[in-house]
């Protein structure tokens, strides 16, 4: 793996983190602003913890090509 694409798939990692985060932000902030039930919140969490976890698995790739080399 070439370190252009070793660069380009951490980038696209921290894009992921990063916008898992501002959606969990503002679901949040919307939720508790609209008075969602804990039901919708939950499922927005839900949401978010699927985004951090394909994040953590983007990163754990990342490292793991990068031992081979």
């Amino acid at each position: 793996m070439s370190k252009k694409t070793q660069t380009a798939d951490g980038r696209r990692a921290a894009l992921v983190m990063a916008g898992t985060g501002i959606f969990w932000i503002g679901a949040t902030a919307l939720g508790s602003y609209f008075g969602w039930s804990n039901r919708t919140i939950a499922l927005f969490d839900l949401f978010a913890l699927a985004g951090f976890g394909w994040a953590l698995w983007m990163t754990f790739n990342i490292w793991r090509n990068r031992q081979k080399d």
